[in-house]
């Protein structure tokens, strides 16, 4: 609902940006009890990780590549550990395209 009232704000945000906002997903999404909100920090963590991955193509800064790795290479461990491999799994691909894991 909210999405059509109003843009999301996360395509604006630079590629560092959505990087570190992905960090503060993950982070978050380690530390909770309740799995179901793990896994919906767990999304934000990926959507984040998307628009930095887009971002990231346009920036000049070659370390960015390998934070977002680094950054997907947590996730999947997160969803490792919470039971969700298949997940993990596809996660820990992603890292390894980036040249991680």
């Amino acid at each position: 609902m909210f999405s059509t009232i109003f843009p999301s704000p996360r395509s604006t945000l630079s590629a560092h940006q959505a990087l570190q906002l992905a960090r503060v997903s993950l982070e978050n999404a380690r530390n909770v009890t309740d799995a179901e909100i793990s896994m919906v920090l767990c999304h934000d963590t990926k959507e984040s990780l998307s628009q930095a991955k887009k971002a990231a193509k346009h920036a000049k800064d070659p370390t960015l590549n390998k934070e977002i790795g680094t950054t997907y290479l947590g996730l999947s461990q997160v969803l490792h550990v919470r039971d969700h491999h298949v997940k993990a799994q596809a996660t820990l691909k992603k890292a390894q395209q980036l040249g991680y894991a």
